[in-house]
Parts: structure tokens; C-alpha cells; sequence
């Protein structure tokens, strides 16, 4: 099984980017990270909560790896642990190549795979080259390279240098 660690992990309160690294966060099953502003049954995710209120949060935690951030740098755009949104940044695994469906498990806490992250402006107020750079067409494809969104199977702690693995 690949396997990997947790870099930093992140959250806000409030909307907006960026999350602020913190030394843990508890992530509960079904709703996501305590006192993180998408944290709940519904999701929180301000265009998606316009159109449907009720919807199911399966937008609970947001997984990006380093390899993204190093991608960034090479085009001059540097950013910390945060800038993007991201609860856990790891190291060791290629998110974007997860597929739906993918476990990940962190020491007790396991995460479902639901979606790659739709990236959206509001990366521009990091830099205002960003979305560009996460968000783009090859070959008549749109490519992302904005993370994955997962949901919460077992909660838990995580913590930086916490082992990751991808279980399935």
C-alpha cells in the first residue's frame, strides 16, 4: 500500500482563504473538521448551499499534496500550508491521482474519496495567477490540480507527521 505523511493541517471559521495551519485537527465522521467553516451534515460550500440548501456534505475535508505546492514554485508562485483551502496537505501521495472511492486511513481515522476539487477565483486573492495555474485545458481537457475532496468515514485526531496510506 502507498503510503505517505501528513505535512501540516489546516482550518478557518470563517470563509475565505487562507486556512491557518494549526498543530491538530479533529475530523468527525459525516460532518468534517471541527470548527472549520464547511464543518456540518450540509454542505457549506457557499454556490452549492445556493442552489440546495439540503444537499449532503461530502465536501468534508480537502487532501492536497506537496507535489502541487512544488509545481507552483517552479512557476513563481509560492505558497504556505493554507493558501489553497486545504485541511491536510501531504507528503508521499499523488492526490489527483486518486480516484472516487479511494481510502485513505490516518492512523484511526479513514476518508472516502468523493470529488476532485473544482478550484474557483477566490484562489486568485493568493495570487493572482493561481486558478489559472490549477485549472486548465490540455488537449481540449480540463486539468485540476487543486486537491481532493473526501469525506469522513471514522474520526479522529490528525496531526502533522502523522503516516497516511492509501487502503484500498
Amino acid at each position: 500500500m502507498p503510503e505517505g505523511k501528513v505535512v501540516a493541517v489546516c482550518l478557518k471559521a470563517e470563509p475565505g482563504l487562507p486556512k491557518l495551519p494549526v498543530e491538530s485537527i479533529e475530523l468527525v465522521a459525516g460532518m468534517g473538521v471541527a470548527g472549520d467553516y464547511h464543518f456540518g451534515r450540509t454542505v457549506r460550500h457557499r454556490f452549492l448551499a445556493k442552489k440546495d440548501p439540503l444537499r449532503l456534505n461530502q465536501r468534508q475535508v480537502l487532501l492536497l499534496d506537496t507535489s502541487i505546492y512544488a509545481a507552483l514554485a517552479e512557476q513563481g508562485i509560492r505558497l504556505q500550508p493554507g493558501s489553497m483551502g486545504e485541511n491536510i496537505l501531504v507528503d508521499g501521495l499523488q492526490v489527483m491521482e486518486m480516484g472516487i472511492g479511494t481510502i485513505l486511513e490516518i492512523g484511526p481515522v479513514r476518508l472516502e474519496v468523493t470529488e476532485q476539487r473544482n478550484p474557483c477565483y477566490q484562489l486568485n486573492g493568493m495570487h493572482p495567477a493561481l486558478l489559472k495555474a490549477v485549472a486548465y485545458k490540455r488537449e481540449g481537457r480540463v486539468i485540476r490540480q487543486a486537491g481532493v475532496m473526501a469525506r469522513i468515514l471514522t474520526g479522529g485526531p490528525v496531526r502533522p507527521r502523522d503516516p497516511i496510506k492509501v487502503s484500498n
